[in-house]
């Protein structure tokens, strides 16, 4: 019987790492985001969605693209809520190659981002930066959607006082 894997346990190992390795940049590149720059969470927070991903891939998923952002977003909220009330994000973020033409903007929006309650992180990212509907980024939050057109629009007023309306408009 040799190593007790079957030809459907194979493929599906193949099919999970073809997924994995073309999302792992973009989920990276969202979980950057929610984090704040920390990029050590959110290498762990793509690990982590990716195994999570891996042990329910044999069940049917209709967009597993989206599912493994919604699964990120979750991630990143549940790591919210277990962080100790005692922990402070630092003011100082690493040096990280910024393939950006303006750095100074990318700082500021991260730091302004930084700022934001998780949720009102959460709902900028998968609603601005992921370009979902609201009604996609209420599905993955488990929110209605009139709770992520108010939120949405109290975070988006808060970057503009933190950034200014032609900052903001320049990322936009």
């Amino acid at each position: 019987m040799g190593s007790g894997r079957t030809a459907a346990g194979a493929a599906k190992e193949r099919d999970f790492l073809d997924f994995a390795a073309g999302r792992t940049g973009p989920l990276y590149r969202s979980a950057c985001l929610l984090t704040g720059g920390d990029v050590h969470l959110a290498e762990d927070l793509v690990q982590e969605t990716l195994g999570r991903m891996f042990v329910h891939w044999s069940t049917r998923i209709d967009n597993p693209a989206g599912y493994a952002h919604t699964v990120l977003v979750r991630q990143y909220l549940a790591h919210q809520r277990r962080r100790s009330a005692g922990e402070r994000p630092t003011g100082n973020l690493p040096d990280l190659p910024v393939p950006a033409a303006d750095p100074e903007l990318r700082l500021a929006l991260l730091a302004a981002l930084a700022r934001l309650a998780a949720r009102d992180r959460a709902i900028l990212v998968l609603r601005y930066w992921e370009d979902r509907s609201i009604e996609e980024t209420a599905e993955a939050l488990r929110l209605s959607s009139s709770v992520i057109r108010t939120r949405s629009s109290r975070a988006l007023a808060r970057l503009r006082e933190q950034l200014g309306d032609s900052l903001l408009d320049q990322v936009g």
